[in-house]
């Protein structure tokens, strides 16, 4: 039943049953089959089925309520009773890509300290590249960084999806369709990322994929933080990830562009070195892979 209530709560979070397929590693048809045993066992509708899209019912939306009071209970469950005997090194060190050390990862680190106070962390942000060294280097046990290299030395596991957009001040009309095309994407001033850089990495293999030479790069800048707040004064333009602009999209401060029949999606990964064996690192992927959308 755990199982399957945890499959329910990410199909409503994404209302997609492949978003939910490719999150939690399992096939779409076991997606169906337990949201559809579900169903059957409450006697209800969950979710409305459309041609490309899938809907909350009411019934769907109350019986979400439960089931996130029910997680919460078992997750309490695990944390009295199956790690209580656990015990961490007093101290772990661990490299983050930028955009994962502001967005993400801290409040999972908060939530861990909460069942184990006595672990200390030494987390390092840097971009992708910096944090593959270090780990090459064995300064670090293990990193998770944006894309992923080739490199026999090193193994990658998918951890998240996350999506690249084209972003803008929220009261720049310059496009008042809220879309532009590839031809136009090429003119416009960009602030990007720099060398080494995950997110740049990704964007220069999406330049590539489409025939797209180069674009009209005006700042370069060192962060994510950096070049939101260049674009909260400026009717330029940057591709930043959508963890990254979640606020300020609420906060009407910045807006997306939609770039005409693309997108850019990536992945990010755990990242260690190649035999590396570890059973705190295993659990802690573990704990995190739990409880990076709480």
């Amino acid at each position: 039943m755990k199982t399957k209530l945890h499959i329910f709560k990410i199909v409503a979070k994404h209302l997609s049953f492949t978003k939910a397929a490719e999150q939690l590693y399992i096939s779409q048809p076991a997606i169906s089959k337990a949201i559809k045993n579900l169903e059957q066992e409450y006697k209800t509708t969950l979710f409305i089925r459309k041609r490309n899209s899938i809907e909350m019912t009411k019934e769907g939306k109350s019986f979400l309520i439960y089931v996130n009071k029910i997680l919460a209970i078992y997750s309490e469950m695990d944390e009295q009773f199956l790690h209580k005997k656990e015990t961490f090194p007093k101290l772990i060190n661990f490299g983050v890509s930028t955009t994962l050390s502001n967005y993400i990862i801290p409040k999972i680190i908060a939530k861990f300290r909460v069942q184990f106070p006595e672990t200390k962390f030494n987390i390092i942000s840097n971009n992708s590249e910096n944090i593959e060294n270090l780990i090459l280097n064995q300064e670090i046990d293990f990193g998770i960084t944006e894309g992923s290299i080739s490199n026999p030395k090193l193994q990658f596991e998918k951890f998240i999806k996350d999506e690249i957009v084209l972003v803008t001040n929220a009261n720049n009309n310059s496009f008042k369709k809220g879309s532009i095309d590839i031809e136009k994407l090429q003119r416009i001033p960009m602030i990007e990322r720099e060398k080494g850089s995950g997110t740049k990495v990704i964007i220069n293999k999406f330049l590539l994929e489409n025939n797209i030479k180069k674009l009209n790069v005006a700042v370069t800048l060192n962060s994510t933080e950096a070049i939101k707040n260049y674009l909260y004064n400026s009717d330029d333009y940057a591709l930043l990830s959508i963890s990254a602009i979640t606020e300020d999209l609420l906060n009407n401060k910045l807006k997306i562009i939609d770039i005409k029949d693309l997108s850019i999606e990536r992945w990010f990964y755990f990242v260690k070195r190649t035999g590396y064996l570890s059973n705190t690192v295993e659990y802690f992927e573990k704990y995190i892979r739990l409880n990076y959308n709480f």
